[in-house]
């Protein structure tokens, strides 16, 4: 029997890395047998490659396959990308979805790293490349002042809350005061950074004001949209963008018995839904075509949000359709479609 793909399997922590070779042959029969334990640093990154090259087959290249957990595979998987190790990259729920089709009823690292390594063998699998780095600032700075504005309502509640309450407690009232102070500042710092890294690159603030033109859409929606998709590197179509933001549809129906109302997934960047919530709002309030597209929805179903969501997902396709094509945004170009688009669907019935 020949080997036609070789895989090797990560299961990843924040200390080691179990690792779990295999191979596929001819037959389709799948062999796991080499394992092995390495530190999760630079160090065992090195054991890693001299491990793979005694067991692999030379004819054949090996995938590597790794879960994302956390933050603790970047720094392993961007090592193997520039040794030009190809590295696939898996959502952790796919696997522990995929383990429970298996017999193995016993859950370590060790029949994690199997399965993750079985797991690359029967599937194709997209080869993962590292960020650039460009777009990868531009999302470290929009999900940084994502958390300093969570963090300045939590004390602004608390604020309030002091000042209300019937003893006022002053100096906990005055560090509350510092922290806001704080963090205001803080935000400003992170806007200013945002700007001089989109004017710094004459392609990406070409990309930002296209995206600007859009009804609703500002800077900051603008930077989050390419800082989460890495500048739709790796989008082929509309409806993979829709997916990846989890604004696709889901259904589930089986028989007379089994019809639950289509809703979106959410399995997706919930950092992208967040961020064309606002966005959404403002175009229904302020764009005559949005406005009516949102009230058909309302019409038909009834429920507001509904309609907002096919609000966020029209300006999520609309900023990759600019994105693509380099064109403004041309609102008689969008009233004509909107109206094509009345006749022939005169309701959105899958939202």
């Amino acid at each position: 029997m020949n080997t036609i793909k070789q895989v090797v399997g990560v299961d990843v922590s924040q200390n080691e890395l179990v690792c779990c070779f295999g191979r596929l042959f001819t037959n389709l029969n799948i062999e796991l047998g080499f394992t092995q334990i390495i530190k999760n640093s630079p160090v065992g990154f090195q054991a890693f490659m001299a491990w793979v090259k005694s067991v692999q087959s030379e004819h054949l290249p090996t995938l590597v396959v790794m879960e994302a957990t956390g933050v603790y595979h970047q720094k392993f998987a961007h090592w193997l990308s520039s040794k030009n190790q190809t590295v696939a990259i898996v959502l952790p729920n796919k696997i522990s979805n995929y383990f429970r089709t298996l017999a193995t009823k016993t859950i370590t690292d060790t029949t994690s790293a199997q399965t993750i390594a079985r797991f690359g063998l029967e599937r194709k699998l997209d080869i993962w490349t590292p960020p650039n780095p460009l777009f990868k600032a531009l999302q470290n700075l929009t999900r940084e002042r994502d958390q300093i504005v969570q963090e300045r309502t939590v004390i602004k509640n608390q604020l309030h809350a002091q000042q209300a309450c019937a003893d006022v407690h002053v100096s906990t009232i005055k560090r509350l005061k510092a922290r806001m102070a704080l963090l205001n500042a803080q935000q400003l710092q992170i806007q200013n950074e945002l700007d001089e890294l989109i004017q710094s690159e004459p392609t990406l603030s070409r990309d930002v004001e296209l995206m600007t033109c859009i009804p609703g859409v500002g800077r900051l929606t603008a930077a989050i949209i390419l800082g989460e998709t890495n500048g739709f590197e790796l989008v082929r179509n509309k409806r993979q963008l829709v997916s990846y933001a989890g604004l696709d549809v889901k259904q589930k129906q089986s028989g007379t018995s089994v019809a639950d109302k289509p809703r979106i997934s959410k399995k997706g960047n919930r950092h992208l839904r967040k961020a064309l919530h606002l966005p959404a709002l403002v175009a229904i309030r302020h764009y005559p075509l949005y406005k009516d597209h949102f009230d058909r929805n309302v019409v038909k179903h009834g429920i507001k949000m509904k309609a907002v969501v096919a609000i966020q997902r029209k300006i999520l396709e609309l900023a990759y359709v600019l994105w693509k094509s380099q064109s403004m945004f041309d609102p008689q170009y969008e009233m004509k479609k909107g109206r094509l688009y009345e006749k022939t669907i005169p309701s959105e019935s899958s939202l």
